[in-house]
């Protein structure tokens, strides 16, 4: 999500599971929009947010991003702070879900994008959400996680646990961003699944990240799996404190790929829970 990702290679995607580059297949896994893989033997939970309470996001931890459009990506959304210029939320707390929505007011398109514990994150543990994606091309909405102390990219690392394009419906990936493995020299570390209602339903989106190995997951299946091969930060730089991101773009490298149509707006992303758990 970080650099400007021109995943039209994103038809060619790859899974990488241990030191080689197998080429995997996409597949349809989604039997259920209930599965998990559960807590990992041995873990426990750190932090959760039900958004069962209140009608916005607790600042104490979560932050907002305030950017204007084409910050990055060349995407069309202008990130404000809960509300636009005139009062439209999107972002808020409501029956028991966290929405984020792209919306259009005066011409300009606004949208969400917010960060938990942005300055502590989490080194190493499970990390998942149940989220409902949107629908409409142009959207582009994402799970994923950037480093606590961000001085450059792809060198610090990105970890996208999964995002998914309006124009590419129900076809989940989870991608590894660093200096060793990057789309700029197609040597990027991605994997693309279809996930059956995707698009208007929920679906639990996961993360094992451990000293030793990165897996990602959707609906408790394999989605992707890279192995520490010891081979030092260019390949690993997935050994300091990461936060969580949950944002919804509009448009940009990826998702405005195939061009946008304004009349999917408003689109929302729901998300039912994020929550963490570390070894004990």
């Amino acid at each position: 999500m970080y650099s400007t990702l021109l995943l039209s290679l994103a038809v060619a995607l790859m899974g990488f599971g241990t030191a080689d580059s197998d080429r995997m297949t996409s597949a349809s896994v989604c039997s259920t929009s209930e599965d998990t893989i559960g807590v990992p033997d041995g873990y426990r939970l750190v932090w959760q947010d039900e958004f069962d309470t209140g009608t916005e996001l607790n600042s104490c931890d979560w932050t907002h991003e305030v950017k204007a459009a084409g910050w990055v990506n060349h995407e069309l959304q202008n990130y404000v702070n809960h509300q636009t210029p005139e009062g439209q939320l999107v972002t808020q707390v409501k029956d028991g879900t966290l929405r984020i929505t792209a919306l259009k007011e005066n011409g300009k398109v606004y949208s969400g994008r917010v960060y938990a514990r942005s300055k502590q994150g989490w080194t190493y543990g499970y990390m998942e959400a149940r989220i409902k994606l949107p629908k409409g091309k142009g959207t582009w909405p994402a799970f994923w996680m950037m480093p606590v102390n961000f001085r450059s990219w792809p060198a610090d690392g990105e970890i996208d646990i999964m995002e998914e394009v309006g124009y590419h419906p129900d076809y989940v990936s989870s991608s590894l961003h660093a200096n060793s493995h990057v789309h700029s020299n197609n040597t990027q570390v991605t994997h693309e699944m279809l996930c059956d209602g995707a698009e208007g339903e929920f679906h639990t989106y996961g993360i094992l990240w451990t000293a030793t190995n990165i897996t990602t997951y959707v609906d408790g299946e394999v989605q992707l799996s890279y192995d520490n091969r010891q081979l030092g930060r260019d390949d690993w730089p997935y050994d300091a404190p990461f936060y969580i991101i949950l944002n919804l773009a509009w448009g940009g490298d990826w998702g405005g790929a195939e061009g946008v149509d304004d009349g999917a707006l408003p689109a929302t992303m729901q998300v039912d829970y994020v929550r963490v758990y570390q070894k004990q």
